[in-house]
């Protein structure tokens, strides 16, 4: 390693940033920068690496200092600002400053529509969304961005309705098409998106992704027989995607021994596997094949720990958390039902509240790891390696009277989560309220019942497999305040 050459130091720190690597560069960058302390390039690459490793109130004095020396520099102006963010920090006034050295770069600007959300200017933010695609009609995230903030407003009639205004100026651009049917089906209104999609087929003619997405559209609103008639001409099983629909209208349908070859095929697919293992165990449970109790039947798999003493007060933590839930309404493309959810990562904020939740919920995850059942490479669950516990993911979500999760899946964590910190005080009769781990989407209509049921009660974490359904059953009155997080597969 070269120390003393801050050219050399950084050509090599830059090349082990977001590798394992990176953090044993630190030192040599720290006796580079007591050389040339006014070297912004190693102030910025300092404060990224504490970024990499969740050192967030490190990482910012490293690229406030960098931003003092280069205030001009674009890429420093936004790291400063999405760290601020990610914090929990007002970050508006560093993302305008970023915006001013950058003004057409789409990371800064869905940075601003975030930071302005967090900071409850979610108007403005709208607003903004609205000025920027009017002048620049083809950035599709915008498009996204913005049908998802309308419907946490509470719009769902024409909540997506940008598309609508550009596909009018550019009606063949391909990812327009594509992101309007993705919003559309996010929000299962399946009449729109198949009105979507006529639209599509007269200003392109037919493409798979119209004909895929109808039969997707037919199967959702219970007609059977025309889905099967469309998914006659995608029967051979070389799209992930598409296949995991035709599994779905089988298992609807009540055809899951057809459904388990195309199941079979893609377990075997690394790349796929985690996204059919949900469908795999409601097929195996239907149709009675004995590995649906590989996948899920063991009880050391779910795992309930009252972690109360363990947590900073609850009401304090109740606090923060509440401050955090900016939006008027459910996202878009979450399990929520009747409540918000908050933006980012929840366990980024360095506010020591936050952090003192996120260790007590470590050092819970690292127990419940270390007594799983011995690895087994095939499974989802026991295969990979049992350190570090890192977090892929985490949020708060505030149901109130009525609200509830519908059944759902992570398939992109290890371990996911529900953590309990206030609670209406008459839940839990006739199981109002309750976690259910095991129970497939109500829409697919297969009256399997959950596999396990757990009361809710305040300061209890409780972890499971990312890969099993999970949901809640609806309550009549009160608040529902609850933390949840995803584990990242080790390795």
């Amino acid at each position: 390693m070269i120390r003393g050459d801050p050219q050399a130091m950084l050509t090599q720190a830059l090349a082990a940033l977001d590798t394992p690597r990176a953090e044993a560069m630190l030192p040599a960058i720290e006796q580079s920068l007591r050389g040339a302390p006014g070297d912004f390039r190693l102030w910025h690459v300092h404060g990224l690496i504490h970024r990499q490793y969740d050192r967030r109130e490190l990482a910012l004095p490293s690229l406030e200092r960098a931003a003092r020396i280069a205030p001009n520099v674009p890429i420093i102006a936004h790291a400063l600002a999405r760290t601020l963010f990610e914090a929990g920090l007002d970050s508006v006034e560093a993302y305008g400053r970023a915006l001013d050295l950058a003004p057409g770069d789409p990371r800064i600007i869905a940075g601003m529509t975030s930071a302005l959300f967090a900071a409850g200017q979610s108007d403005d933010a709208i607003g903004g969304l609205e000025q920027i695609l009017g002048r620049s009609p083809l950035w599709v995230e915008g498009h996204r961005l913005i049908s998802d903030l309308r419907w946490m407003h509470g719009e769902r009639d024409g909540f997506a309705r940008s598309f609508n205004e550009a596909l009018a100026l550019h009606p063949t651009h391909y990812g327009l098409r594509r992101e309007q049917i993705l919003v559309l089906t996010h929000a299962e209104q399946w009449q729109a998106l198949l009105a979507a999609i006529a639209d599509g087929r007269k200003a392109m003619d037919d493409q798979p992704l119209f004909a895929v997405n109808e039969a997707v559209c037919h199967s959702e609103l219970g007609d059977i027989a025309r889905a099967d008639a469309l998914f006659e001409a995608f029967e051979a099983p070389d799209d992930a995607a598409v296949q995991l629909r035709r599994v779905r209208h089988l298992l609807r349908s009540g055809r899951a021994v057809e459904a388990l070859p195309l199941i079979d095929r893609w377990l075997k697919d690394s790349a796929e596997a985690r996204n059919y293992y949900p469908y795999a165990a409601a097929a195996w449970r239907l149709t009675g094949d004995p590995r649906w109790q590989w996948l899920e039947g063991d009880d050391r798999f779910i795992g309930v720990y009252d972690i109360a003493d363990r947590l900073p007060p609850l009401g304090r933590l109740a606090e923060r958390l509440r401050a955090l839930h900016k939006a008027r309404g459910q996202p878009l493309d979450q399990s929520v039902r009747g409540g918000t959810q908050t933006d980012g990562d929840l366990f980024t904020h360095i506010d020591p509240v936050i952090i003192a939740l996120r260790e007590a919920v470590r050092s819970a995850v690292a127990e419940h790891v270390a007594h799983l059942p011995t690895r087994d490479q095939r499974h989802p669950l026991l295969g990979p390696p049992r350190s570090p516990v890192a977090f892929s993911g985490s949020w708060s979500v505030r149901l109130q009277k009525g609200g509830q999760h519908s059944n759902h899946v992570h398939p992109m964590g290890w371990i996911s989560s529900a953590l309990y910190v206030v609670l209406p005080t008459d839940l839990g009769h006739d199981q109002a309220g309750w976690l259910t781990i095991g129970e497939p989407q109500a829409e697919l209509g297969l009256g399997l019942a959950p596999l396990r049921l757990i009361e809710p009660s305040p300061g209890r974490l409780v972890l499971f497999p990312s890969t099993m359904w999970h949901g809640t059953r609806p309550f009549q009155s009160g608040e529902r305040l609850t933390v949840a997080f995803d584990v990242a597969p080790p390795g």
